[in-house]
């Protein structure tokens, strides 16, 4: 076996090839470390105060009354418990309430209450005219014009001042001195319309026809009227014609029921001419004294509905050609100047024969009856101030002049 040939480079310098160094291992990045923050040393809270001393309850200065009813206890006999009773449920008595009724107000001072705006107003405006100064021309045309604005009509206005001027011109004159003036003028006017409505027995029954405008207040003086009849022994019969509202059917069977009086009526829609024929002749075969007709609120200016009044009318006296023997004319009050275009119309369409006259208490236009009662003469038969049975009256011209101007 030969040796082995050294290498190239032993032969050529006659040593051994350096071996090199081994490469140093590679180091990953470090990131840098933050230095430590100072933390703040935790404040070490105060030694709580020590508690005072609570002195304790000395012995009371005398015994308590407790301590005497214990040891009086203690020395008594017990007594036996009682035999237990045996409790039986008894059903409650019933509670009668009994209504008191506060003191009814006479009529004048009803009336002068329901009629307190429209005298308050005249007066007032009265008032403010006639400061105890004398009287002169330019103070009677400012009265005339304060008159006329409530609602007396130029002719009474003009009657009125006429009559100051005749008999106080030139002289001092209060208020109070026109306010009688003015009452003696009203009373004047309004004393040969104040006629009571007069039930002829001769007529059986005595047929009353009801009419007026929407909401003048007909079918609830409908049921005051019924009801005064009743209490004067009359038997009554209500007849319900304003078939266009079921709320007015029942309103006057309600009213019915109160005065026991019978109720002829149909379901709403149906032909009002038709019931009234039908109450008529039940009215007739039963021996009623009154019959009241309801018929539907119109406007006078509504042509097809008066033509629908006038049938009405037509269809009545097919049973009997004296009747309707009383047409009374609603009207509402608050309507002022608007009354006097409806007596005319109504009037001339359905042959008014009365005037009944409402919610006097809810206005200051009260005047509008003395100007209705000199322009058309008609009666007026009743004066309504109020919702309750009460508050319609008989008309008094007396009673109405004293409280319209204002004089107790």
């Amino acid at each position: 076996m030969t040796d082995k040939k050294p290498g190239f480079f032993k032969r050529l310098f006659g040593g051994e090839a350096p071996v090199p160094p081994p490469a140093p291992p590679e180091t990953l990045p470090v990131e840098p470390v933050p230095a430590p923050q100072p933390v703040e040393p935790t404040p070490i809270p105060p030694p709580a105060p020590e508690p005072e001393e609570v002195p304790l309850p000395g012995p009371p200065e005398t015994t308590p009354d407790y301590v005497e009813e214990i040891e009086a206890a203690a020395h008594r006999v017990a007594e036996p418990e009682p035999e237990p009773v045996l409790l039986v449920p008894v059903e409650p008595a019933a509670v009668v309430e009994v209504a008191v009724e506060a003191p009814r107000q006479g009529w004048f001072a009803r009336l002068a209450s329901g009629l307190k705006r429209s005298s308050d107003q005249l007066s007032g405006s009265i008032t403010s005219v006639f400061t105890k100064r004398k009287l002169d021309g330019a103070t009677l045309d400012e009265l005339e014009d304060v008159l006329i604005q409530a609602d007396l009509g130029i002719e009474t206005a003009t009657a009125i001042t006429e009559t100051l001027r005749r008999d106080r011109f030139d002289k001092d004159v209060s208020g109070e001195d026109v306010r009688a003036v003015l009452a003696a003028e009203v009373e004047k006017v309004l004393g040969p319309v104040a006629r009571p409505l007069v039930i002829d027995p001769s007529h059986k029954p005595f047929i009353i026809l009801m009419i007026g405008v929407n909401g003048s207040g007909k079918t609830t003086t409908i049921g005051k009227l019924a009801q005064k009849f009743a209490q004067e022994g009359k038997s009554v019969m209500l007849a319900a014609g304003d078939t266009f509202r079921a709320a007015a059917i029942e309103q006057l069977q309600v009213w019915g029921q109160r005065t026991n009086a019978p109720v002829v009526s149909r379901p709403a829609g149906a032909d009002a001419s038709g019931l009234a024929f039908d109450a008529v002749t039940q009215a007739r075969a039963e021996g009623r004294d009154v019959l009241i007709i309801d018929t539907a609120g119109r406007l006078q200016n509504r042509d097809e509905l008066m033509n629908e009044l006038e049938k009405i009318i037509r269809v009545i006296k097919k049973v009997d050609p004296s009747a309707p023997h009383a047409t009374l004319l609603t009207l509402d009050a608050t309507t002022g100047q608007n009354a006097l275009r409806q007596v005319e119309i109504f009037g001339k369409r359905a042959g008014v024969t009365g005037l009944v006259m409402t919610k006097l208490d809810g206005t200051a236009r009260g005047g509008i009856l003395v100007a209705i009662a000199r322009k058309f003469g008609l009666p007026v038969h009743f004066i309504g101030v109020g919702e309750s049975v009460g508050d319609l009256e008989a008309f008094t011209a007396s009673d109405f002049a004293k409280a319209i101007a204002g004089r107790d």
